[in-house]
């Protein structure tokens, strides 16, 4: 999966004064003001054995606590015997719209037919999410999400939560729309960060700042003007809860955008200590409230260069989430892990307590 550069553009907004006083979700999901809580969440489960791998490992011997599966792709089987045996896991459905790579590609689930917005002449889904965009309408969109859904239940899959495949669910209001709607229809938690968003704005405007700066058009202190169509995720976010379904105060979704110098002839030890660095500084500028920290925790094969060439990077993530160093971290600075499904029992809990 690709940063969710679509998901940046739409969702962070401008800081308010009494951001720091506003009652996060996690406190209205029961857990005591000023907790941080986070949710370490794998990518990418079902789109290729060496993705499963990752999963695994990141989820059995790590502190990754949640994944979400890929259900247009080839090995979701691998996967799903793999949740037999491990029913508790936290698995959500990560919705998928896109086939973004060169020689390994998957196609709707809905069928050509029925959703030829979304199929390019190779007979897959569309390699980025912009020809989504201008292709696909929303009732295709919503056509090929139920489609998933549909696959995972008729598989024994219940899924904890509902999420998007390089952020394409994003990308316009009527795709979004009918994004949370699959969620209020299914009383299933659907991924969106509609709190103050404080970590994942400030990774919003410094991504903003570098890509000026490789331009060579930023001034230092120039104004970088907050996208219009930002001040609507507050109001989403109270959409979605007023629906019954928990809302996430944050997002860390910065790893896969991560490039460490010279990784390709770095040893695993080294892309540890790395990739645990960065994760321990970036998790530890987390505001209080309920975040999703995106990973891509892989294994890769021999055979894994043949899908991409971000094999090294996934496999940072991965050696991260099974460093001693970062549970360790975790603990000593009173982060609370927790799962969708567990959010999802507070939210059901709590009631109308709150209003949105």
């Amino acid at each position: 999966m690709k940063k969710l550069t679509i998901l940046t553009v739409a969702l962070a907004f401008a800081f308010t004064a009494n951001a720091q006083q506003a009652t996060t979700y996690a406190e209205k999901l029961g857990w005591p003001k000023g907790a941080r809580v986070i949710i370490l969440h794998v990518d990418d489960a079902g789109m290729s054995h060496d993705s499963n791998e990752g999963v695994e490992q990141a989820t059995s011997l790590g502190v990754a606590n949640s994944t979400s599966i890929m259900m247009p792709c080839p090995w979701v089987p691998e996967f799903k015997a793999y949740l037999d045996k491990h029913p508790t896991l936290d698995a959500g459905l990560h919705l998928t719209l896109t086939s973004e790579w060169d020689n390994y590609r998957w196609g709707p689930l809905a069928g050509k037919a029925n959703v030829p917005g979304l199929v390019d002449k190779q007979g897959a889904m569309h390699k980025d999410v912009a020809v989504v965009y201008f292709k696909a309408k929303a009732e295709e969109i919503d056509k090929e999400i139920h489609a998933q859904y549909d696959r995972a239940v008729a598989m024994g899959i219940t899924p904890t939560h509902f999420d998007s495949h390089m952020g394409t669910l994003f990308a316009k209001p009527a795709f979004m729309e009918k994004y949370i709607q699959l969620g209020i229809e299914k009383q299933i938690p659907v991924m969106f960060p509609g709190g103050e968003d404080l970590f994942y704005r400030a990774e919003a405007k410094a991504a903003a700042i570098a890509e000026l700066k490789k331009q060579g058009k930023y001034t230092e202190g120039m104004p970088i003007s907050e996208v219009a169509a930002l001040d609507k995720a507050k109001e989403v976010g109270e959409k979605i809860w007023k629906n019954g379904l928990p809302v996430l105060d944050d997002l860390h979704n910065s790893s896969y955008e991560w490039n460490m110098p010279d990784i390709a002839h770095k040893t695993d030890k080294q892309i540890q200590k790395w990739y645990t660095d960065r994760y321990i500084e970036s998790i530890g500028r987390l505001s209080p409230g309920l975040t999703m920290v995106i990973m891509h925790c892989t294994d890769p094969s021999e055979t894994f260069k043949y899908i991409s060439d971000t094999g090294r990077k996934r496999k940072g993530d991965l050696l991260a989430m099974t460093d001693p160093r970062l549970k360790a971290f975790l603990k000593e600075k009173g982060f609370i892990l927790t799962t969708w499904r567990e959010v999802m029992e507070r939210r059901r809990k709590v009631g109308a307590q709150y209003p949105p």
